[in-house]
């Protein structure tokens, strides 16, 4: 993936900043200038990216592509133990002192990109169509414009770029750099998601939960089989399968605060092949989401007991897989407070807007269990339909890659004054 970047021209890249807002405050020594310079080659490069998806777990090339652009800008990249992983530290002149650290995640999702574009995804059955390759583009020109800042002297404050693997499975990949050290001296850490409901330069911004809990289960229902004439000579494992899943996700629900925000939905079902005979295996699979963490802390037990009540008197064996995903994120109010005042100076008061919680999942939240640090939405939306997340359609403004730099470059400047 280290092959030369065919930059985008013309009518092929529209402009690299939206209108400027007033009170937004210039980068330090000309950096403006050289984002704006740069930003061509940015675009090159998320689009690059985009053509190039890698699944969780096997961004391999996507790392060492990373890795190469980071040793281009004069600055040194270590892989994770795996090779699918980076993690660059700019120093800053310091050897030691805290850290403050940004996060981009660097997997694909398994689908087919059906978008008519010139960097449409070149492997079958995978895209980028969480904003991953957005994320991963913007930290590289936040690390380009730091190295400049460092290179100068005016960077006061030893930072860590993270470009982390498997954020879309189970186990996360933020548990990974964790192990492998990447929060080592780290005081405060931030991070930006594409938002498609947001327009280019606007972020959004939320104390506390910003993202639901989200699990894994998988049911495997057994017993034995048989004549569908003969239906009381078997265990109908069909007919368990239906209870299964049209039962417990409510009977859940009422063993849960209301305002909880629970949420268990089966995505996947499958019991037989033959119309005429009952089989002897059935299973399900789905996730469980909920919006605070004292029910995802209780959730394992109350979901694991509902479903063995409920299938209990239909005589199958039941055998079931609760995998812990991730808990909610939870943005520390002091780290919301350097984010808004950097969206200020980065975009203006206006661009600063309001975000609900979602009921989507984000393993950056393990990353808070061990230190301080916020998510916040970047605006990417597009006019035209069907640019949701988790779309195979998705596509974004390109035009957020350069006011995400200059946002993430801002943190870091408002976080050193916040010292």
């Amino acid at each position: 993936m280290t092959s030369a970047l065919t930059l985008p021209t013309g009518s092929e890249m529209a402009s690299s900043w939206p209108d400027p807002l007033p009170g937004t405050q210039p980068l330090p020594v000309g950096l403006d200038k050289l984002l704006d310079a740069r930003s061509p080659e940015l675009t090159a490069i998320r689009r690059h990216l985009h053509a190039h998806p890698e699944l969780s777990g096997h961004e391999f090339e996507t790392a060492a592509y990373v890795a190469h652009q980071l040793s281009a800008m004069g600055l040194t990249a270590r892989l994770l133990p795996k090779g699918n992983g980076v993690i660059c530290d700019i120093d800053a002149g310091m050897a030691h002192g805290p850290v403050l650290a940004l996060r981009a995640d660097i997997d694909a999702l398994p689908l087919t990109d059906v978008k008519d574009v010139p960097y449409r995804s070149t492997v079958a059955g995978v895209c980028h169509a969480c904003g991953h390759d957005v994320h991963t583009t913007v930290l590289l020109g936040t690390g380009m414009l730091l190295a400049e800042l460092a290179a100068r002297g005016e960077l006061r404050q030893r930072v860590r770029l993270i470009f982390q693997p498997a954020e879309e499975i189970l186990p996360c990949g933020s548990l990974e750099v964790i192990a492998a050290g990447g929060l080592e001296d780290v005081t405060q850490i931030f991070a930006l998601h594409c938002d498609p409901n947001l327009p280019v330069g606007q972020v959004g911004l939320r104390v506390g939960p910003i993202t639901a809990a989200a699990d894994n289960i998988s049911v495997r229902l057994s017993g034995p089989g048989g004549h569908t004439a003969r239906p009381h000579l078997t265990v109908d494992l069909v007919n368990a399968l239906g209870r299964l899943v049209t039962e417990v996700p409510a009977l859940v629900n009422r063993r849960v605060p209301a305002n909880s925000g629970l949420l268990l939905v089966f995505g996947q079902a499958s019991a037989g092949t033959q119309y005429n005979v009952i089989p002897n295996e059935a299973s399900a699979a789905g996730t469980l989401r909920v919006l605070d963490r004292p029910t995802w802390n209780a959730a394992p037990e109350i979901v694991t007991q509902i479903i063995r009540e409920v299938v209990a008197p239909t005589g199958a064996t039941v055998d079931i897989e609760y995998l812990r995903g991730r808990p909610p994120v939870i943005n520390d109010a002091a780290a919301i407070g350097v984010l808004t005042a950097a969206t200020s100076a980065a975009l203006g008061t206006a661009a600063v807007a309001d975000t609900p919680q979602s009921m989507g999942g984000e393993d950056f939240s393990w990353y808070l269990e061990y230190v301080p640090g916020a998510l916040a939405r970047l605006g990417v939306g597009r006019s035209e339909p069907g640019s949701d997340l988790h779309r195979a359609s998705f596509d974004v403004d390109e035009r957020a890659i350069a006011v995400g730099a200059r946002l993430l470059v801002h943190t870091v400047l408002q976080a050193a004054e916040a010292d």
